[in-house]
């Protein structure tokens, strides 16, 4: 078959590719690269006018006016000269309901030619959209990423991009996406409790992890252990990083003579991933159910993670050996684990050698991309 995926926000739609191309498929992904992390695409939609020096300067002076990133106008722009290499797939695939990330109406402008030109059209949930931001804002789960902000409307600003899926514009969106696919996949626990009831939901299909590519290592604790915490400004909130940083204040302090901490900001995949190479426990978020990919990823290479595990978690794959550990929206809950596994460092290698088998058995790329191709051909 020939597919077509659309948007990369995570690394997961170059694995999905990894495994299909292994299954003898064409595919080709088209995206902009996600801005800092640059991940791989095959056709370009970067805005790379407005990233030169001569562009920068009125993209900064509109959106210091306005709020408006005109780098958005140039990824539609750059989507459209692709069109006519958009023709006669099989299958297309979009990451989310707005994956050419440009103006709500050139979006529904590019996807109703991209619709009218392939054959079946499906939609990933890995992140928000209409449905998902309305159950958060109606607060249908214990927790959820959009606690800050009911706790503090203050970092509205931060949310915004969450609210704006709720919008009038972005529901346009929303309904055209729903009117020319076939079916909508959760990538994950924290899609499937928003999507589980609607009728062109067709089950979760969880993360593709390309486990050929990612080398296992059995942790080895031969003088410090080294815990990592990555930060993104722009998810600083809503993964609950200063639970982290709190907890991590008491712990350096209290096991200054037993632990290394690692903390790295805003960088390019390539490179966050090589900076945490060298740990063993990799601190991820603290408001999601189930695994997102860069935990996913750190699990591979057999990192004990702090991340979403709860009970829906466990129960759907049916886990009798813990495989991450839980972390929940409390300093003095995450500075209890971390002591738990800085006093245990056998514990740190059992957990990381389990989340090692568990991606290997839930995760494989190759499988996952054939229950995919079973999703879009059923």
């Amino acid at each position: 078959m020939r597919i077509l995926l659309i948007g990369e926000f995570s690394r997961l739609h170059n694995s999905l590719k990894e495994g299909l191309v292994a299954l003898g498929h064409e595919v080709i992904i088209v995206a902009n690269g996600d801005g800092f992390k640059n991940y791989p695409v095959d056709l370009s939609t970067k805005a790379r006018w407005c990233e030169t020096k001569l562009g920068n300067i009125p993209r900064q002076l509109i959106f210091r006016l306005t709020k408006f990133d005109i780098a958005r106008i140039e990824f539609g722009i750059r989507y459209y000269l692709h069109l006519d290499k958009l023709k006669n797939f099989d299958v297309v695939q979009l990451i989310n309901e707005s994956p050419i990330q440009t103006t709500p109406a050139f979006e529904r402008f590019l996807l109703k030619k991209t619709f009218k030109q392939n054959h079946k059209s499906f939609l990933l949930c890995c992140g928000i959209d209409y449905l998902v931001a309305k159950h958060l804002i109606e607060k249908k789960e214990r927790y959820s990423i959009m606690n800050p902000y009911f706790e503090n409307p203050k970092s509205k600003k931060e949310y915004q991009f969450i609210l704006d899926y709720i919008s009038n514009n972005h529901k346009k969106n929303h309904d055209l996406v729903y009117q020319n696919i076939k079916g909508v996949i959760a990538s994950d626990m924290d899609y499937l409790l928003p999507l589980q009831k609607h009728t062109k939901f067709l089950g979760l299909v969880s993360n593709p992890i390309n486990t050929d590519a990612i080398e296992f290592s059995e942790l080895k604790i031969e003088d410090k252990i080294i815990i990592f915490l990555g930060i993104n400004r722009g998810t600083y909130h809503t993964k609950g990083i200063t639970f982290f940083e709190n907890a991590l204040e008491i712990i350096k302090v209290k096991y200054s003579s037993k632990i290394e901490i690692i903390i790295a900001e805003n960088l390019p995949y390539q490179t966050y991933i090589n900076q945490y190479n060298r740990a063993h426990i990799i601190l991820d978020q603290v408001y999601s159910f189930d695994q997102g990919y860069n935990a996913l990823e750190a699990m591979a290479k057999g990192k004990v993670v702090l991340t979403g595990a709860e009970k829906e978690f466990t129960q759907y794959y049916n886990l009798t050996e813990k495989v991450a550990v839980n972390a929940l929206p409390d300093v003095d809950y995450l500075i209890n684990e971390l002591e738990h596994l800085i006093n245990n460092p056998n514990e740190i290698i059992a957990i990381g050698t389990s989340a090692r088998k568990f991606i290997e058995k839930e995760h494989n790329y190759i499988a996952v991309a054939d229950k995919y191709l079973f999703k879009w051909n059923s």
